[in-house]
């Protein structure tokens, strides 16, 4: 891989970072939030699930859009989308304006993530497709680590709004990024054929340190008449339903750690700084988790360790659930927890990029993480009502645990192409060039 592919798939992981940073962000903004709005926790716990509404939204209207239009202009779209909706945020007056601009930063963030998953799959050569994809997705926990730490040190000399304002500052920053340094997809532009392709892919192969190609790869008109609503086509259906609801029942398990932790922890009678400690540690094992599996998919079936890292996680937030108020204790479980929760995900991931062709790899990928939105929204919702009617932390936990499990048993089904050169572009014909240039090791 040359420099501007790594650098390319770098950029990736530093976007997905912004979804990281972006749902702790508000996390932590929310206590001044409600200080200075008088709002009470019901009114709060609106405003922390709109960016996810928004998510699911963009990622179901917007991932489609990639495989269009091209990543690119997708992600340079998205990015400004976000700007504007966190700065924004430090304008409102109320409740109902907040909750609109979170919803329109959660819309750019979907629309980005379906588009940088195919991106960091696209860059990549053949060999090391599967680790640039996870180590993109580790993009998440990592922002929300370091999010969290640049957020309560704003907080501390600061109001809430300092938080958006450094989110559509490090946002905007990107924008710039994006333009010098990811070119369109030779991927997609081979695929979509626009007016002066030829050229956009020379000159991309060109910054690639790879050769010219001579000609376009003659495409048959069956292939021609393919669109981003073949996820729902006979031949990828199936495909389509499995990775989405796998994807849904697996994030039902890691939001409930995600969003729960803090309060668990806090009713255990500790301080809201230990609880906001532990669920770092929750997130640090995440970055650890998606990095190792990353590196094992260089080894091994990538369906075989995604299966195996839930049901791991299923045991991990089972193991919290039992964990006694001790917050070495705690904070060792749940970077336990998080670790197989986080590197699941970062497994799937890899499986969109793999069971989706180039055509609608990123509305593939947006359908299958919109619906998983869907599941992340529902999570903090279910484990409180079971809190509500008197369930303990154990049974809360081996019961939202299953979401993981059901997910293994899910993904078990699905049945994935073997990955060679020519499945990326099923029916087209590549001149040798082309097919060293983006496909080769």
């Amino acid at each position: 891989m040359s420099a501007l592919q790594i650098i390319a798939v770098a950029i990736t992981v530093g976007l997905n970072a912004l979804d990281g940073f972006d749902v702790l962000s508000i996390s932590f903004a929310s206590p001044g939030i409600a200080a200075e709005w008088g709002i009470d926790r019901a009114a709060l716990g609106i405003v922390l699930s709109m960016e996810l509404i928004g998510m699911a939204i963009g990622s179901l209207a917007l991932g489609g859009l990639a495989d269009k239009i091209g990543r690119r202009p997708t992600m340079l779209g998205c990015l400004a989308v976000m700007a504007i909706g966190m700065f924004m945020a430090t304008t409102v007056k109320g409740i109902y304006d907040l909750c609109f601009w979170r919803i329109l930063t959660g819309l750019g963030i979907g629309g980005l993530l379906a588009a940088i998953n195919a991106v960091a799959a696209e860059f990549s050569n053949a060999r090391r497709k599967h680790l640039c994809v996870s180590i993109m997705a580790i993009g998440y926990p990592v922002g929300a680590v370091v999010g969290g730490i640049v957020a309560a040190d704003l907080l501390e000399s600061y109001t809430w709004r300092s938080v958006f304002y450094f989110g559509s500052a490090v946002t905007t920053a990107f924008i710039p990024l994006v333009l010098i340094f990811i070119p369109e997809s030779v991927h997609w532009l081979t695929r979509k054929q626009p007016a002066n392709a030829l050229e956009k892919i020379n000159k991309a192969l060109q910054r690639m340190g790879h050769a010219a190609v001579s000609a376009l790869p003659a495409i048959s008109p069956e292939v021609r008449k393919r669109s981003v609503t073949d996820i729902f086509a006979p031949g990828l259906i199936v495909t389509t339903i499995l990775v989405a609801a796998g994807y849904f029942f697996h994030i039902t398990t890691f939001y409930y750690t995600l969003k729960w932790i803090p309060k668990i922890v806090v009713d255990m009678g500790f301080a809201a700084s230990s609880a906001a400690g532990v669920l770092v540690w929750a997130n640090v094992g995440g970055a650890l988790g998606g990095a190792v599996l990353g590196i094992l998919t260089q080894k091994f079936s990538v369906k075989g360790l995604t299966i195996g890292a839930m049901l791991l996680s299923t045991v991990g937030v089972i193991l919290f659930g039992q964990t006694p108020a001790d917050l070495d204790k705690l904070a060792l479980a749940v970077a336990f927890a998080g670790f197989f929760s986080n590197g699941a995900i970062v497994g799937m991931y890899a499986i969109f990029a793999q069971a989706f062709p180039t055509h609608v790899r990123a509305s593939g990928t947006g359908f299958g993480i919109g619906i998983g939105r869907g599941g992340s929204v529902l999570a903090p919702i279910i484990a409180g009502f079971l809190f509500q009617s008197g369930a303990s932390i154990g049974m809360v936990s081996f019961w939202m645990g299953m979401g993981s499990f059901v997910a293994a048993i899910v993904i078990s089904f699905l049945k994935l192409k073997p990955e060679t050169p020519q499945s990326e572009t099923e029916g087209e014909q590549q001149p040798a060039g082309l097919r060293g240039a983006t496909s080769a090791s």
